[in-house]
């Protein structure tokens, strides 16, 4: 998968082609709960809110990886992933995975794309990404620091831990020699794991019917300090994942 990932490297953009792909599986417990264990949650018959991401990841990688889809991977840039259910999954019901890909349009550094993935008719995550092609962030309003619900400590293994769980072993996150080849200074967590651990704080008091929207902000190096915060407010939650700056921004409603 990864050499697959590299070679798209030589892709120069262009129209999205690329088709729908789907799979049926059913969902392993001690796969359940290795992801339950690097990400916070409890062990329970209800599915993580997050948990059918991980599930798409395979076919997310032969979709983006396929003919038809335009950017290269390297250097692909997660944006923000918004994730809605009508109600919550459970492990022992057979799950119909379907990822495309849609929404080719512009942003101001470059072009960017929605990845997919809806499962049985009842759970869709929208993963939007960045390819960079010039320009400059816009400035836009920056957000007030939260007052912090908990502080994580957050181990430098949690790239390796999280990688062997969801299936995404990109170098950036394993470690601090393969993250400093492509930019960074050591390695960084993955942007789903930290949405993941920020559900998990909330676990318990989110509707069955829900909507949970991110938006990725400044990478969160490790191993490191975050300050986690959440409040409730008349139509869900907002929760934020703070450092000197905001890692992840993020809101909770009822679908």
């Amino acid at each position: 998968m990864l050499l697959r990932a590299a070679l798209t490297a030589f892709r120069r953009g262009g129209t999205l082609t690329a088709q729908p792909v789907s799979d049926c599986l059913a969902v392993s417990l001690e796969h359940l709960a290795a992801y339950n264990s690097v990400c916070g949650f409890g062990l329970r018959d209800a599915l993580p809110l997050t948990y059918p991401h991980v599930l798409g990841f395979p076919l997310q990688m032969k979709l983006m990886t396929g003919d038809g889809f335009p950017f290269p991977l390297p250097g692909l840039v997660h944006l923000a992933n918004r994730i809605t259910q009508s109600r919550p999954l459970t492990l022992d019901e057979p799950l119909e995975i379907t990822v495309s890909a849609r929404d080719l349009r512009p942003h101001a550094q470059g072009t960017q794309v929605d990845v997919v993935t809806s499962v049985s008719g009842v759970w869709e995550g929208v993963s939007t990404y960045l390819h960079r092609t010039g320009g400059s962030p816009g400035s836009g309003e920056q957000p007030q620091r939260p007052s912090a619900s908990a502080v994580w400590r957050v181990p430098a293994d949690v790239g390796r831990r999280y990688g062997a769980v969801s299936g995404d072993r990109n170098p950036i996150h394993l470690h601090p020699l393969s993250a400093k080849a492509f930019g960074f200074p050591r390695a960084i967590a993955h942007g789903m794991w930290t949405k993941a651990r920020c559900l998990a704080a909330l676990e318990g008091r989110l509707p069955g019917a829900v909507s949970a929207e991110v938006r990725f902000r400044k990478p969160l190096l490790v191993p490191g300090r975050a300050e986690f915060s959440a409040r409730e407010v008349p139509d869900g939650w907002k929760f934020a994942v703070w450092g000197k700056r905001p890692h992840l921004l993020g809101t909770v409603s009822a679908a």
